[in-house]
Order: C-alpha cells, then structure tokens, then sequence
C-alpha cells in the first residue's frame, strides 16, 4: 500500500485492532465484478462539482463498486423490512433507504452524491433515488445574524436540527410529498419561499458536513434522535486536511471569476480581489471557519460511517475501508 494509504490505515487502527477492512485502490476496483459502466463522458461531465475533478477511471475503479455494494445492502434490507412487516402484520407501507454522506469542506462531497446518485438509479428495475443537502436545514441568515453564529455557518449549531430530524422521520415513515427547505449558495442563505419536495423514493441520500455527528447522551435515558439513526448505510469522503485546504483555497479562486462576479452573489465583495488577496482571504476563511469545524465536528465522525473513502492530494480515492458486519 502506498505510503499515504498506509498513514490512513493507521488513522483508522488503533494497536492493531480496526472495525474496517482497508482496501488499495485496485483491490476495490475488482470487487466492481460485473457491474456494468452506465455512465457517457458527458453525463459525468454535468455531476462533476467546481474544482472537484472526477474521471470515469474513478468511477470505473471507485464507484461502480460502491454501487454495486450498496445494491447488495439494499435488496437484503428490503429482505429484512418484508419479514418485519409481516411479523408486525403491517400494511407494506414504503420504507425508504437511507445514505448519509459525510465529509469536510472542499473534499467532493457533492460530487460524489450525485455520481452515486446516478449509479443507482441506473440499477435494473429503476429505482427512484433522490439527494437532498443539509444546506438547506441551515439557520437563515437572519437568525445566525440574531444569535452571533454568521461565523459558525456549517456548525452543528448553525442548523436547525429540529426541521431536519422531522423531515428524515416522515420519509422513514412512508409520508408523501416531504418538503425540504431549499438553500442558495449565489446568496448564500435559505429561500424561504422555495421547498424541494421529496415523494416516497426508494433511495435517498443525505448529504452533509456534519451528519454523523451524534448528541451528547442524556443522562436520565430519554430520547435524543442522532441524524444518523435514520441512514440505513453512512459514508465519509476523506482527506489529509492540507489538501482538504488547498482544494477550498482553489475553489475559491475560482469562484472569484465565476460566481462571485454575479452582483447578487453575497460573496460579490470577493471579485475584485487581486490573486494575492483572494488566496491571503480564502486561507482566512479556512483557517478561522473550515478547519476548526472539521478538526472538532466533522473528523471526529468519521469512524462511525460504514464505508470511508480516502482521497490523496490529486482528488483521487487512493484506499478504501469498509465496516466489518
């Protein structure tokens, strides 16, 4: 295993004891077996996320494999939800399968849901899967301002867990048309006025900085829901915290001739920025927001997905581990 790889072996095993099988890139690759490659150039082209690079190599050798877990995993659960409802004597109501995604800021997060998301869908027999982001269960703006967290955005506190727990119990529960909040990253709040509305998918998958992230336990045992109690299956997009930086400082760049341009971006102050100033803003942002937030919310996570997928510094998924059942 390359020397990386290794590091992150060693990240996730602790005096030789691990709950993951690790994985070298090529030895996920095979485990693709048949799986056939539904995705054109073009296709990938349209789900690839700004400044995070994906090949259909990546997806060949990385995401097939996923895809093809996660069909096993699916199909044997909905073994298991059939003979708990006939135990229950239920009605058979539809019960959605659950994926959490996790990761950092910049990691390709986005990127990797909606490749997943396509893989999926293009499964025999169709199945309807949807993709719904936390953005959109963020405080407004109006109320971080209120309360002081206009620089904690992306914190566990700057979420309105509320909505989002009860949102994931009706689409656990069957509940037709669930609305979502739908979040703007040109003006960089919630819409108020604009709902995405979920219906009884077969798949959906949670994507989010923060979504495996559990309560502190209460003491006199009641209820406290975690997100994570309604996935069904959790993965973490990985990556050496340097690189996770230089993603986001890239990124940002970019931006700064893109959307920040757009005089309605809440970024617009940004455009005009030399590249020195831009690059001295974007390390600012990063290391005052972004990796504080990962070093004490989002990494710590990471051992409680089910797969992690490991990035090197060329965006690339260099090993992988998967929980032991």
């Amino acid at each position: 295993m390359p020397q990386r790889g290794q590091r992150f072996k060693d990240d996730i095993t602790r005096n030789g004891l691990s709950p993951y099988r690790v994985f070298r890139r090529l030895e996920w690759a095979g485990l693709r077996a048949d799986t056939p490659m539904t995705l054109t150039a073009e296709q990938l082209d349209a789900l690839r996320g700004l400044n995070e690079p994906i090949s259909l190599e990546e997806v060949e050798e990385i995401y097939l494999a996923v895809a093809r877990l996660l069909r096993l995993y699916i199909t044997a659960t909905a073994g298991l939800f059939d003979v708990t409802g006939r135990f229950l004597g239920g009605d058979g109501a539809k019960t959605p399968y659950i994926i959490g995604m996790a990761g950092s800021v910049a990691v390709g997060k986005s990127t990797a849901a909606r490749v997943l998301r396509a893989l999926l869908a293009r499964l025999p027999n169709a199945p309807k899967v949807d993709l719904i982001t936390t953005d959109g269960f963020l405080h407004p703006n109006a109320v971080l301002e209120a309360e002081g967290l206009m620089n904690r955005k992306g914190f566990p506190e700057s979420y309105d867990v509320g909505t989002l727990l009860r949102f994931l119990t009706d689409i656990k529960a069957g509940v037709r048309n669930v609305e979502a909040p739908k979040y703007s990253h040109l003006v960089y709040d919630v819409l108020a006025d604009e709902k995405t509305v979920v219906d009884q998918p077969d798949v959906l998958i949670v994507e989010g900085l923060n979504v495996l992230q559990p309560a502190r336990l209460p003491r006199d045992g009641k209820a406290i829901p975690f997100v994570s109690d309604f996935f069904d299956f959790s993965i973490y997009i990985d990556a050496d915290a340097s690189h996770a930086a230089e993603w986001y400082v890239s990124r940002f760049m970019r931006l700064r001739e893109t959307a920040f341009s757009d005089p309605r971006s809440f970024f617009h102050r940004y455009a005009s920025l030399t590249d020195e100033e831009a690059r001295e803003t974007s390390l600012k942002i990063w290391n005052t927001i972004n990796l504080p937030n990962l070093r004490e919310n989002i990494l710590p996570t990471r051992q409680r997905a089910d797969l992690i997928l490991h990035k090197g510094p060329d965006h690339s998924v260099e090993a992988v581990a998967l929980r032991r059942l």
